[in-house]
């Protein structure tokens, strides 16, 4: 006698957890209790709860997919924090450019700072810290500015204290990394990114740019912009360009992002289109000019508005989706994972105590 086989009904994952209209009795050759994730199929029992009848709802849908948003949530709670230095010497825009960047008064100039200050004789280290909230979302930027640098007749060896600075908040994570009762979220202060601005000659580097870049590329990721690009032509502009990726490549000298860290295919077609576009030849400014009906951030000229987000005028909109909605997390991790544990290697290999 033949036996007509109903093959099983394919249910979708529902949206909203709903009861089922019928839950079958489990045969007394099958296994009792749930059956596990199952690769994100839904599960409809769970032991130990239900009506007094002793039946179980179904409380929602369980699969590894979930694990995203737990981590989600634990790290809304937790915040984000990303330091940025800026180095340039004096008159680049580089303020202006971090202002525009977050869209928020983060410069040292409106923190304490004021136009009676004088530029040091040398260079020094400013950090500023803010808390920018977005959306839900607490982000502690920390700003580290560096006066002086570069602004002497005799700039020899300025970029010490640089590498000095960083090298020292690489030792602070350390010691309370090797702490016996260290704290459960280590204060991170270590630099995760470092804005190199190029003064827009429209010829070549400067030896000081060469020889920064040189000593701190293996200590920081370095991105190079050319500032105030709206002093150049189109054609000086790419041409600057193309020269400037040359003596870099010429001189050896690793920016980010780096072609040894790309993870796979997808990664490197991404970066390699980032590494032909830079240096990053951008304009700043936190002023606003009627343009067409609208409000646009920009700088006026005696020939029309240079607006600053639009890709056709500068780069910036391409700066900003890079350093923040694309790669800032791998900057972070970058900065961890490859210039911290170098720098943990060297000091554990040197004498073993911290």
């Amino acid at each position: 006698m033949s036996e007509s086989i109903v093959p099983p009904e394919v249910r979708p994952k529902p949206a909203v957890p709903a009861k089922p209209p019928h839950v079958a009795a489990p045969s007394p050759t099958a296994p009792h209790g749930p059956s596990g994730l199952g690769g994100g199929v839904g599960v409809d029992r769970v032991p130990g709860l239900g009506h007094s009848g002793g039946g179980s709802t179904l409380l929602g849908y369980i699969g590894i997919d979930t694990i995203i948003e737990q981590m989600r949530k634990k790290t809304m709670k937790a915040g984000f924090d990303f330091n940025i230095m800026i180095v340039g010497h004096s008159g680049l825009g580089k303020s202006t450019l971090v202002n525009t960047l977050f869209k928020s008064q983060v410069s040292r100039w409106s923190s304490g700072w004021g136009s009676e200050h004088k530029i040091p004789k040398t260079v020094e280290i400013k950090a500023v810290s803010h808390v920018i909230e977005e959306g839900g979302v607490k982000m502690k930027l920390t700003v580290i500015d560096t006066p002086g640098f570069g602004d002497q007749i005799n700039n020899e060896n300025c970029w010490d204290p640089i590498s000095k600075y960083i090298n020292e908040q690489y030792e602070k994570f350390l010691k309370e990394e090797v702490n016996i009762a260290r704290k459960k979220r280590i204060p991170d202060t270590r630099v995760h990114c470092c804005l190199y601005f190029i003064s827009p000659t429209g010829h070549s580097l400067r030896q000081l740019d060469i020889e920064f870049m040189k000593h701190l590329s293996r200590v920081v990721n370095i991105i190079p912009v050319i500032a105030k690009s709206d002093t150049m032509t189109l054609d000086e502009k790419n041409e600057f360009k193309h020269r400037v990726r040359k003596e870099l490549e010429t001189h050896g000298i690793e920016y980010y992002p780096q072609n040894e860290f790309d993870d796979d295919m997808e990664d490197k077609n991404e970066n390699d289109k980032i590494r032909e576009t830079m240096p990053f030849a951008v304009v700043g400014s936190d002023k606003e000019f009627q343009v067409n009906g609208k409000r646009v951030l920009g700088r006026k000229t005696a020939w029309g508005v240079v607006e600053v987000e639009n890709p056709n005028h500068c780069e910036f909109a391409l700066l900003r989706d890079f350093l923040i909605r694309s790669h800032l997390q791998d900057l972070k991790e970058v900065t961890h994972n490859i210039h911290y544990e170098t720098y943990r290697a060297r000091r554990l290999n040197d004498n073993g105590d911290v």
